[in-house]
């Protein structure tokens, strides 16, 4: 377990970039934390770091998946039956992505023993990463 003390949005992103670099696909990214945390600012930055910083990253809220030429981005908020997450393709992006999960904690069991959990909370005026 890694802990991170991120004062401001610009060390959150810092992170990011670097956390970035440390990903191959297939992995998955589980990120926890309350509304407003940074969990869809931390998925963008890991995209725009590999997939370009003129790579548009609106936030899967309401389309559910976003992909990015090997990337998966899942936002499973709206999400209310679990049963859902094969049809949306959770499954074989798991397989074959690097796969970012925001609130996956409907998908707790479909989880690989080997995803990478963040856990993002309040620190101050910054936020505090939890990676385990």
């Amino acid at each position: 377990m890694k802990e991170y003390v991120l004062e401001n949005v610009e060390q959150m992103r810092a992170w990011a970039r670097e956390f970035a670099h440390t990903l191959s696909a297939p992995c998955v990214v589980a990120l926890h934390g309350d509304l407003g945390m940074g969990k869809s600012e931390i998925a963008r930055t890991v995209i725009q770091t590999l997939r370009g910083a003129d790579t548009v990253v609106p936030s899967p809220t309401f389309t559910i998946v976003q992909s990015y030429d090997g990337i998966s981005h899942f936002d499973l908020y709206r999400i209310e039956d679990s049963s859902e997450l094969t049809e949306i393709g959770l499954t074989h992006a798991m397989e074959n992505d690097i796969t970012l999960i925001e609130w996956p904690e409907i998908a707790a069991d479909m989880l690989s023993p080997d995803a990478i959990h963040i856990y993002i909370s309040v620190h101050g005026d910054g936020r505090k990463i939890i990676m385990d």
